[in-house]
This record gives structure tokens, C-alpha cells and sequence, in this order.
């Protein structure tokens, strides 16, 4: 049995460092690992995640902000998951490939990236049939092999340039967009007046006047993602008439709403309900990022305000974002990226 231990600054601070667990424990038959940080938006428990190990064989210990699993060989087993969570049903599959006999997630995630995952695996060696539904079947194998593999394009991104065009205006093509993946992102654009026109691989994004006002709930996918929330708020804050935004999936992602409005939107929060009226305009301002997906609203709402916008809180954006500012620098907008003392 080998051991292997993740457990550093960069696990503490990072919700995705919980994926490790999954492909560790097949592979070394032990792992520990710090529980995870990240964006604050509610909470994100981890339960599915270990109790889908422990289905599994897995024994685990949480003590002193650890956590310590181990296994001398998973087994396959039946999983049914409280919520269709996309980490727990991705860790679980990775665990599983590796295990002896056959294991069954029901109520599995059926987003895009689950798909892929298991696409990768199968192109290892896996055995998996069922992924993109809720119903997941893996049979183990005894090892993976080596592969070559192309992730799929991010849709979280593409839908954020999209909302960046829908407050700003413009005209973008994103080459090598699955527009498959972002069906009900691109009925919101167009009922907001935004003409979004897919042809093969190139979706054509054109912001030609002031957005309408639109009604968005989140939810698993095939619904309204939860990680374009906040970009698609901040184009609402312009549009004309009230929208009503409602988030289903986390509970505390509403934390962008107070520095929309340190720009000048007119947005009120109940629970997990946000309504938008839209502005005229909004006014360039100091404001901090306090998550990924918030970082980035601030952004959509700075290309849209007038006068100069400042978005602190960098280290947010960059966890979801390869070089926003240089993306945005060649979509033509004015902005750049400064250290503090420069």
C-alpha cells in the first residue's frame, strides 16, 4: 500500500482539492487530506463525497482538519446520492474505475463535465456506460493506461463573455463553443435581446441595444447554471424593466449583490431570491471580489459602467479565468492588471 498525502496550503484553500481523494484512494489505497477551502457561497458539504467512499470500503477518519482514508481494495457497490452533486459524482466515478465488482450511482450529475470525465476514462481504459444521465454504471478494472485526451471547452467561460457582450455591446465569435452545453444560457441571452447565432462551432454573440429584463433560476444542469448567476446579474442591472434572479443550488451566493450596488444597481435580496431593477447606468467604483464567480460579475459590470472600475480580489477571478484581462485586452476593452506599490 502506498501512501499518499494532500495536504499543503494549496488543498486548505481550495474546494477542488477534495477531488483528490477519489483517484488517490483507488491508486494508493490511502490518502489524507486537508479540508477543503475555497469560495465562500454556502455550504458544500462533503458528506456525499465520503459517504460514497465509505460505500465503498473506504475507512475514514476527519480529526484537526484532516481527513485520512484508507482501503486495502474498494469495492463496487450501489450509490444513491442525496443531490446531484458534480464533485461527489466525479470523485466517486474515479474511485470507482479502480475497484473490484461494479458500483452504481443513482441521482448522479449529468453536467457536461461529468460526461467528459468519464469520456477520459473510458479513453484509459475504464469500463463506464450511463454518464450525462442519472444513472452511472462502472465496472471495475484492475489498472488504466496511459491515454491522450481533449478536455471540452469551458462553458462557464463561453457564458461569461457572452454576459460581458450582453452589458458592454459588441460584437464576439467564440470559436470552438458547444453550444450543445449552453442551450438554456443562449435562450436567456436571446430573450434578453441579445442575438446569439450558432453555426457548428462558432457562436456569434451581438449586444446591439440595451438588454430586457429576464427571469433566471438556477439549478443542476440542464438548467440555468449556478456559476453564471452573478456575470448574468450584472448585465440585468442595465437591463430595462425588473428581473427576478432565484438561486437554488448554494445558498450564500448572493455576496457580489453589495458591490453591484456600491456601482449604483438597484438590487434587493430575500433569501435566495434577488430582484434587479435595471439602471440607467452604473457608475465605475472600488470593489472587491469576495468569490470566483462574483470576481467575475464585478468584471461584466466594470466593462459596462461608465469611468474607471477597480476590482480587488484577483486571486478569486484567477482560479476560474486564464488571464481575464489579457482575453479582454484583445476583445478590445480598455484594462489592465496592477499590483499593489506599482
Amino acid at each position: 500500500m502506498r501512501t499518499s498525502i494532500a495536504c499543503g496550503r494549496l488543498s486548505r484553500s481550495m474546494g477542488s482539492s477534495i477531488f483528490l481523494m477519489g483517484p488517490l484512494m483507488a491508486r494508493c489505497g490511502e490518502v489524507t487530506v486537508s479540508k477543503p477551502g475555497g469560495c465562500v457561497i454556502g455550504q458544500r458539504p462533503i458528506d456525499f463525497h465520503l459517504r460514497g467512499l465509505r460505500a465503498l470500503g473506504a475507512r475514514i477518519e476527519e480529526s484537526h482538519g484532516l481527513i485520512r482514508c484508507q482501503a486495502k481494495r474498494l469495492v463496487g457497490t450501489h450509490i444513491v446520492l442525496d443531490f446531484p452533486s458534480v464533485g461527489a459524482t466525479e470523485n466517486l466515478l474515479m474511485a470507482a474505475v479502480l475497484a473490484d465488482g461494479t458500483t452504481v450511482i443513482e441521482n448522479a450529475a449529468r453536467e457536461p463535465e461529468v460526461e467528459d470525465l468519464a469520456n477520459f476514462l473510458n479513453a484509459a481504459g475504464a469500463s463506464i456506460r450511463g454518464a450525462g444521465s442519472a444513472r452511472i454504471e462502472v465496472r471495475g478494472r484492475s489498472e488504466l493506461a496511459e491515454t491522450s485526451y481533449q478536455v471540452i471547452p469551458d462553458r462557464i467561460v463561453a457564458g461569461t463573455v457572452m454576459a460581458m457582450v450582453a452589458a458592454a455591446g459588441g460584437e464576439v465569435r467564440l470559436v470552438g463553443a458547444r453550444a450543445d452545453h449552453l442551450g438554456v444560457v443562449l435562450q436567456k441571452l436571446r430573450d434578453a435581446g441579445v442575438r446569439a447565432e450558432v453555426d457548428h462551432d462558432i457562436i456569434t454573440v451581438i449586444g446591439e441595444e440595451t438588454p430586457t429584463a429576464i427571469d433566471i433560476r438556477t439549478a443542476p444542469y440542464p438548467g440555468f447554471p449556478t456559476d453564471l448567476q452573478a456575470p448574468f446579474m450584472a448585465f440585468l442591472t442595465i437591463a430595462k424593466g425588473t428581473s427576478i434572479v432565484q438561486e437554488s443550488v448554494f445558498e450564500a451566493r448572493f455576496k457580489h449583490v453589495d458591490e453591484l450596488v456600491r456601482m449604483g444597481a438597484n438590487v434587493s435580496v430575500d433569501l435566495r431570491t434577488a430582484i434587479v431593477r435595471g439602471v440607467p447606468r452604473l457608475s465605475g467604483a472600488r470593489v472587491a471580489a469576495a468569490d470566483l464567480r462574483g470576481g467575475a460579475a464585478l468584471v461584466v459590470a466594470g466593462l459596462a459602467a461608465h469611468g474607471f472600475t477597480e476590482v480587488e480580489g484577483l486571486q478569486h477571478i484567477d482560479r476560474g479565468y486564464e488571464d481575464m484581462a489579457a482575453l479582454l485586452r484583445t476583445l478590445g476593452a480598455r484594462v489592465s492588471r496592477v499590483s499593489r506599490g506599482e
